[in-house]
């Protein structure tokens, strides 16, 4: 089991990360402007696809809500793994990073 502010401590130890207030109260996350992961009730995060399917299929995530398209995951924050939260968010965030130009990662330091 996580809070919030365990969430927020692993997800801004990784570079060029800041986070947000916004929909509603929830902290979002974002690494050069691009939102990789999601904390309110539960922690929404980008995965791969193998990773969508596998979260999504054993039962510990579900489709992120606004966000399945783009194969998100929510996972409650009572079933969070520390270990794994930090795995989680760290592919994440390079799979959002790997989206910006390499201007913007060069000036970000990825």
């Amino acid at each position: 089991m996580m809070t919030r502010g365990e969430v927020e401590v692993l997800a801004l130890a990784l570079p060029a990360t800041s986070k947000v207030v916004q929909w509603g109260g929830a902290d979002v996350f974002k690494v050069g402007g691009k939102v990789f992961a999601i904390c309110g009730d539960g922690l929404s995060f980008k995965v791969t696809p193998i990773g969508f399917e596998v979260l999504t299929h054993d039962g510990l995530g579900r489709q992120a809500p606004y966000c399945a398209k783009g194969q998100w995951v929510n996972i409650a924050l009572d079933r969070l793994d520390p270990d794994d939260c930090a795995g989680w968010l760290a592919t994440a965030h390079s799979l959002m990073a790997a989206k910006l130009t390499k201007k913007a990662r060069a000036e970000f330091g990825l």
